[in-house]
Parts: structure tokens; C-alpha cells; sequence
């Protein structure tokens, strides 16, 4: 499937994104269903635990992270 976006995960694809000032979208995935939370902007932070996208502090483990390509 060729998509228009990839996913972050690892610490160097959230760095390499904020270095790029990449556009990042957060999108909540359950099983066979997929919200987008947030339309995003720019990764500001990220540690361990959460991202900073756009003023807002999101959870690694509860949502996905989305850059244009």
C-alpha cells in the first residue's frame, strides 16, 4: 500500500521530523478504526512518554504519529 505519510515511532523519527519542522498529524488506531485527534503542526518535544505537537502533549503509546512525506 503506498501511502502519503509515515509513521514515527523511534526517538530519531520524532527528531529528524522537529529538525525538518515536518507537518505531524495525531491519529488515535483501534483495531480496524482510526480518528485523526489532531491535524497537528510541528513536533516541539518529545521523551519516552509523550510528543509535543502544536502546544499539546500527547501519549506514545495511546496514539499515532503522522508525517506528510
Amino acid at each position: 500500500m503506498n501511502h502519503t505519510y509515515r509513521v514515527l515511532k523511534g526517538d530519531i523519527d520524532f527528531f529528524v521530523a522537529a529538525i525538518r519542522q515536518d507537518q505531524v498529524a495525531v491519529w488515535h488506531v483501534q483495531d480496524d478504526r482510526e480518528h485523526i485527534i489532531d491535524y497537528g503542526g510541528t513536533v516541539e518535544a518529545f521523551s519516552g512518554v509523550s510528543i509535543k505537537v502544536a502546544g499539546k502533549r500527547y501519549f506514545r503509546d495511546t496514539f499515532e504519529f503522522r508525517a506528510q512525506k
